[in-house]
């Protein structure tokens, strides 16, 4: 596997880690939302905002790094026709090289 391919699938593993990470944390605050309205139904209101706001700002956070991982997999060559075509002709390169 090529330093390119590395790059693609750290990538590729951090966008999922963020966004499995994400959506724990949203159940998380759902999950404390629910019960404390289950226990005090009054406030529900109050607690509904605060969890939607929440739920957003982790909802923000992921998606920035999702972009930073996108980002990072087109920095470190990401894969289309011109540069598969490159990287063929290195790697065969390389190897009629040993």
């Amino acid at each position: 596997m090529t330093y390119i391919g590395i790059a693609l699938l750290g990538a590729g593993l951090g966008a999922g880690l963020a966004v499995l990470a994400a959506g724990f944390g949203i159940s998380q605050i759902a999950r404390g939302a629910f019960e404390s309205m289950a226990r005090q139904p009054e406030v529900s209101g109050t607690v509904q905002g605060g969890m939607i706001l929440t739920a957003a700002l982790i909802e923000g956070v992921a998606l920035f790094a999702v972009v930073v991982c996108m980002l990072m997999s087109n920095q470190f060559g990401g894969i289309n026709s011109a540069t598969a075509g490159k990287i063929e002709a290195e790697t065969q390169a390389i190897s009629a090289q040993k």
